[in-house]
This record gives C-alpha cells, sequence and structure tokens, in this order.
C-alpha cells in the first residue's frame, strides 16, 4: 500500500499511476461530500471530477499542513459551489422577513433513521435550501459567509436555512408516522 506522502510527492512530480492511486483512495468519500450539494449522482460526479482536476493541479500548494483528506474536501465543497453559484444564481428569492414559518418541536427518536433515509431527504430540498444546509450546518460556514459565497444576503441565508430545516423536520415525521 503506497503512504498517503508517497502519493502526494508521486501526484506532485505528475506521476499519472500515482495519480490515479489518489483519485482511487479518496473519490469515494469525496462523492459523498459532493452528492450532499446535489440532487443528482450525474451532478455531484462531475463536480468530484472538476473537483480532482484542481487537487491535481494546485497539489504543489499543500504545504503538510492539516490534513490532506481535509484539504482534498475543501476543494470538493468550493467546486462543488462554484458549480452552484454558476447555475443557481436565482435561486435566491425569499428574504428572511418575508418567510413566516412556524417550526413546531416534536420529539423524534432520531436513531430510528438511517443514513441513507436522511441523505435522501437532504437531496430532495430545494436547490437553495440544500446548498445553505449543507455550507451552515455540515461544513460549518458562517451565515455571513455563505452570503459572501453565494452573493445573498445574511437574512436569506437565515430564511433557506429555516426553511430547510422545516422541511428536513417534515420529513423526518413523515418517515417517523410510516
Amino acid at each position: 500500500m503506497v503512504s498517503e506522502k508517497d502519493l502526494i510527492e508521486g501526484c506532485q512530480k505528475g506521476k499519472a499511476k500515482l495519480q490515479r492511486l489518489l483519485y482511487e483512495r479518496y473519490a469515494p468519500k469525496m462523492l459523498g461530500v459532493c452528492m450532499r450539494y446535489f440532487n443528482s449522482k450525474e451532478e455531484a460526479q462531475d463536480a468530484l471530477q472538476d473537483g480532482f482536476v484542481k487537487v491535481y493541479t494546485k497539489i504543489n500548494n499543500f504545504k503538510g499542513q492539516g490534513s490532506f483528506e481535509g484539504w482534498i474536501r475543501r476543494i470538493m465543497v468550493n467546486t462543488s459551489l462554484n458549480l452552484i453559484r454558476n447555475n443557481l444564481k436565482h435561486q435566491f428569492h425569499e428574504d428572511v422577513a418575508d418567510a413566516k414559518i412556524h417550526i413546531t418541536d416534536f420529539s423524534l427518536e432520531y436513531d430510528q433513521f438511517n443514513v441513507q433515509d436522511i441523505m435522501k431527504l437532504i437531496q430532495e430540498l430545494p436547490n437553495g435550501y440544500r446548498v445553505v444546509f449543507n455550507m451552515y450546518e455540515i461544513d460549518g460556514f458562517s451565515h455571513k459567509e455563505i452570503a459572501e459565497e453565494l452573493n445573498i444576503s445574511v437574512n436569506t441565508s437565515k430564511s433557506q436555512l429555516l426553511k430547510a430545516r422545516r422541511s428536513l423536520r417534515l420529513g423526518l415525521e413523515k418517515l417517523h408516522r410510516e
């Protein structure tokens, strides 16, 4: 088994065999990262491919500070966001001031849901909701950072997150009743 260090050094030298090994090692996990941002596997695979092209072209920028997997993950998230930004400029319409959302607190036992159920619910969210939900809840962006990345207002980010949470809660409640 080739070490991570050898993979990095080989890719920095442009060795195709090690680039392929790097892809084989990290692609399955990174596809999961991309899938959180898109509702089709094809779109996620496009982001994955674009992301790996960036990994290969920017690998000389990796200085060994932090985890290599985390560095790749960040590239995948940014690549996904760039693709979304180019395709979804008009998906974010509503401001939080315009949103009238009432969330009822139902106690659900979340242990009963499997990852596939939750992932499916996230992928079924409208594009704007899904992107903001992933950025805020999973990738740890602040509303200010989301607003800057997506060129929307902070209030729109908050509104999209509220709506995403509401939609997910309703989906989980429906699964709970089934």
